[in-house]
């Protein structure tokens, strides 16, 4: 059975393309990815001081969260959300470890709070006094892919916008060792089960057998971000900026959610819709 979701807005922030538009433009190759990288976003839903001490994954995830939500028109606070980390903060939990091996008794409360997997969630509801649902979730390498099956799912099952948010770090220390990533990345998607003023493509979305390892993106531009947990993000960011560029032209494409299963999902534009 196929369902319909409506994309309503999108964030996207890596070092190299730090908003939506500059990567959508350099995944069709209209335009080259920064010389310089930014070193990493500074949300402005936090307080100053607030932003200054938030670990990378929140300062991630709080960057493209607050952009989909207001390329989509939506306040922040009215939005159910699902945010997906592949790994959470590799970099908090790998000096927590250190510190428990060295000298446990100085273990950073800070730290603690901040390496939990929920973290960015918490700080995204506190920051926009959200009191909606709010869900976190992992699935390894296939995270976006889940996140946006169970973001999708809440979407049409209760009728209501859902605001999706990936997000993943590099992996540093001992955990280098034994997971992948590099870089930062994140993505964000504004769903809708309605089709608005504001909808830049919709989204038929099939459950289907057979998955696999995750597809790797085609352009140097996202191919230079694929070393990042979030990788399996990055065909629906590719195919989300060619079709704004060909506008009659349907894409179809297979997000593995599994070794067994998939999306299978076709994305059209809002044109025409």
């Amino acid at each position: 059975m196929t369902h319909t979701l409506y994309i309503d807005g999108i964030g996207f922030w890596a070092p190299t393309l730090p908003d939506w538009a500059s990567a959508a433009a350099a995944f069709r190759g209209e335009a080259a990815a920064l010389d310089t990288p930014v070193k990493r976003p500074a949300p402005q839903l936090l307080p100053p001081a607030e932003r200054r001490r938030a670990p990378d994954t929140v300062a991630l995830a709080l960057e493209v969260a607050l952009a989909a939500c207001a390329a989509a028109g939506r306040e922040p606070a009215t939005l159910a959300s699902v945010f997906v980390s592949a790994h959470g903060d590799l970099a908090i939990n790998d000096h927590m470890c250190s510190t428990l091996v060295s000298a446990p008794t100085l273990l950073s409360p800070t730290k603690f709070h901040n390496s939990v997997h929920n973290a960015a969630a918490g700080y995204w509801t506190m920051g926009a006094v959200c009191h909606e649902p709010s869900t976190a979730l992992t699935a390894f390498e296939w995270s976006f892919a889940n996140g946006l099956l169970a973001a999708g799912t809440q979407c049409l099952a209760d009728q209501r916008d859902v605001l999706l948010v990936g997000y993943d770090v590099t992996a540093v220390g001992a955990l280098a060792s034994v997971t992948r990533s590099s870089g930062l990345l994140a993505m964000a998607l504004v769903l809708s089960p309605q089709r608005s003023a504001r909808t830049l493509a919709s989204l038929d979305v099939q459950l289907a057998t057979g998955g696999g390892l995750p597809a790797l993106p085609s352009s140097p531009a996202a191919l230079a971000l694929a070393g990042n947990a979030l990788a399996d993000a990055l065909p629906l960011a590719e195919a989300l900026a060619l079709l704004a560029a060909a506008p009659h032209t349907p894409h179809a494409l297979r997000l593995p959610l599994s070794p067994h299963q998939c999306l299978q999902l076709s994305l059209r534009t809002a044109v025409g819709l």
